[in-house]
């Protein structure tokens, strides 16, 4: 049986590494060279700092990648050229369909798998920190104590709320948990609400897209988590925020181009969205000079929410298990399979 060779694209722990090598050495060469990768910035930096090889090093990188069949992360365009034994790449992100359509890769025959699976509960307990936070009052609490202050108040409650998730995914499905837990009702926008989902239990109602306004207007939060596509781009624009509750709380964890960003400002300014919580902006970095940064009803995370220390174990992990259904020839048994014209 020919051997499998997997190279390590973007930084990763070397007993993570390691455990690959392990997982089937008799099958599969692991190529790791942590000099031709970049540093991190952070745990689980999966980009690391901006980062240049010299002549010696990219004549290295290239024989690797020209040995390669698997890819631990999306490698660059100019990389995939040197590729040409490429068949398998499996991502560390979730949201990939964008990068793949712009590397050209919906019409190749390299199969993709994504991280799907992997960030869904770290999201979703972004969602519920903000969200208690702003109905139970966090920021008047920290004011008071500033202030050395004992004056006891009302907050509402969260039982008894609506949540509508766009996107009826395993993000989804996440945050549905969490929200049923505290008793709220759960309404999912769907592409397809009569998909087989092992989670639809999770959800009170699942209506169609072009229901959009309509349950909207029920959302006491509205939570996105839809991936990237022709279809959602910029689908929270003004009529959608218009369509929302006066104070409704607005949670995204999906990406910044889903929401039309200078509307949402002004129904921010204007109080008719009262909070919003976002990980991911139309542009990241999030400008310094963006307004965002220094609305009191917004809180910014830098697209880190998804990102705890377990992350990278969790991901190699997925990709074991992908690992050896692709050495064992199940194909269609392997987790996460990209869509191609979906882009998810």
């Amino acid at each position: 049986m020919q051997r499998e060779t997997i190279l390590i694209t973007s930084p990763l722990e070397p007993e993570f590494v390691e455990r690959i090598r392990q997982a089937e050495p008799n099958r599969v060469d692991v190529l790791f060279e942590p000099d031709l990768l970049p540093e991190i910035r952070y745990q689980n930096d999966h980009n690391g700092a901006p980062f240049t090889r010299n002549a010696d090093q990219r004549a290295r990188w290239q024989t690797l990648l020209r040995r390669a069949t698997i890819t631990w992360d999306i490698p660059s365009a100019d990389d995939l050229r040197e590729a040409a034994r490429l068949r398998w790449i499996q991502a560390t992100s979730t949201g990939v369909g964008q990068a793949v359509k712009r590397l050209g890769l919906t019409q190749s025959d390299i199969l993709v798998t994504t991280a799907r699976g992997a960030h869904g509960r770290p999201l979703a307990e972004f969602v519920f920190m903000a969200l208690l936070s702003y109905w139970r009052g966090l920021a008047h609490l920290q004011a008071e104590q500033r202030a050395h202050r004992w004056v006891r108040v009302c907050t509402p409650e969260v039982a008894g709320r609506t949540m509508v998730v766009v996107g009826a995914g395993d993000l989804a499905r996440a945050s549905a948990r969490v929200a049923k837990a505290l008793e709220m009702r759960v309404i999912a926008v769907a592409r397809d609400p009569a998909k087989a989902r092992a989670h639809n239990a999770l959800f009170d109602e699942i209506v169609a897209t072009d229901q959009l306004h309509a349950a909207l207007a029920r959302a006491d939060a509205v939570l996105l988590t839809v991936p990237h596509t022709a279809e959602t781009e910029r689908m929270i624009d003004a009529a959608a925020l218009a369509a929302m509750k006066p104070g409704v709380a607005f949670v995204n964890i999906a990406r910044g181009v889903i929401v039309d960003e200078p509307a949402l400002i002004e129904a921010l300014r204007s109080g008719h969205v009262g909070f919003a919580a976002l990980d991911v902006t139309a542009v990241e970095p999030l400008p310094a000079d963006s307004p965002l940064w220094d609305m009191p009803n917004v809180l910014i995370s830098p697209h880190s929410a998804s990102t705890p220390p377990s992350e990278n174990e969790r991901l190699v992990g997925l990709f074991i298990e992908n690992l050896r259904c692709w050495l064992d020839g199940r194909h269609d048994a392997m987790r996460n399979v990209l869509d191609k014209q979906l882009l998810y």
